[in-house]
């Protein structure tokens, strides 16, 4: 009975609320003379704090053509606009900027659902060793993180150099499928000389040439002692699950002017990498055994950097400053 009387207070504060803002809503449209879409856009800088409200707003509203409007196919963003305009009895000849901030808005809103089923795609997409393709794009990760070094065979104990668990890295891509490929080769090939520092890094010390005493000795860099591409894919998922619950979108709507796309992904992917390294560094593991307590100190910091509307990961890849007063 308790649980029904709570249930039942919980749907009718949510009715009352619902209720309020829609009267709210209205007064401020009859006070200010602009509807919310334009209040949002006149009064919050581009970037994800507009971007995030105008999806809010549109996902939100008791208009069928606004609710679907953050589901339009790309190249019908541009028809869906006039159709708001003419809904809301809005002049486009009297507010040009309007249609203008909506169009940069709903690029970013249905790029971020496209990118979601780019990424899905490619999670989805198991390793397979007879498909030409997936070889060589695994071929190409280990020319690019061991230039100097060519690999013996394709199945070989040489792949436990780059932190693969066994003879033959197919197994390993199970969790994340081709989506950790392509990120582990993206890294080693965009950021070479960053992916192979963190390759050698990792390495230490068990397979370095310094035994642990001479390496404490030399004052060299610290030992870290992980495997590169086990963590490689675990930062994948890491970056996949910030992805699908949407709390990517605040770094998204800030650096990408227009659709975020699977570069912009990837290069999260890169930042995320270099993130961990450093995080890893500065939390001292005993072992590779405190990998999962690391791990999720690490998510839980992100998370936090991420629910700052003005958040931008990785600001060397930004493309925020490209962003007009739209």
């Amino acid at each position: 009975m308790k649980h029904f009387l709570r249930m039942l207070i919980q749907v009718c504060l949510y009715f009352y609320c619902k209720f309020l803002w829609r009267c709210l809503k209205f007064v401020m449209r009859k006070l200010t003379g602009r509807c919310e879409l334009q209040r949002i856009c006149y009064n919050t800088k581009p970037g994800a704090s507009r971007t995030m409200k105008i999806e809010t707003s549109l996902r939100d509203s008791k208009s069928k053509l606004l609710q679907t409007s953050v589901s339009v196919h790309p190249d019908a963003i541009e028809k869906t606009i006039e159709d708001i305009m003419e809904l809301k009895k809005i002049n486009p000849d009297i507010n040009p900027q309007l249609g203008i901030s909506l169009q940069a808005c709903l690029l970013q809103i249905v790029g971020y659902r496209n990118l979601i089923a780019d990424v899905e795609k490619l999670r989805r997409e198991p390793y397979d060793s007879d498909n030409p393709q997936h070889e060589e794009m695994l071929l190409k990760l280990w020319k690019f993180l061991k230039p100097n070094t060519p690999l013996e065979s394709r199945i070989s104990k040489q792949w436990c150099e780059i932190g693969f668990q066994g003879d033959d890295p197919k197994t390993d891509f199970r969790g994340m499928g081709l989506l950790g490929l392509y990120n582990l080769q993206y890294f080693a090939e965009r950021d070479a000389t960053a992916a192979q520092q963190v390759l050698s890094d990792s390495l230490h010390p068990k397979c370095s040439k310094f035994s642990k005493a001479e390496w404490e000795k030399k004052r060299m860099d610290k030992a870290i002692g992980y495997s590169f591409a086990i963590v490689g894919i675990n930062i994948t998922d890491l970056a996949y699950n910030l992805l699908i619950s949407g709390a990517l979108k605040t770094h998204f709507y800030n650096i990408a002017p227009e659709a975020p796309t699977l570069s912009h992904f990837q290069q999260t992917f890169c930042y995320l990498m270099h993130e961990f390294h450093k995080f890893w560094i500065e939390e001292d593991p005993m072992d590779i055994m405190e990998f999962n307590r690391v791990r999720e100190k690490f998510r839980k910091r992100i998370i936090k950097q991420l629910q700052n509307p003005d958040m931008a990961l990785c600001p060397h890849f930004a493309a925020s400053e490209g962003l007009i007063n739209m």
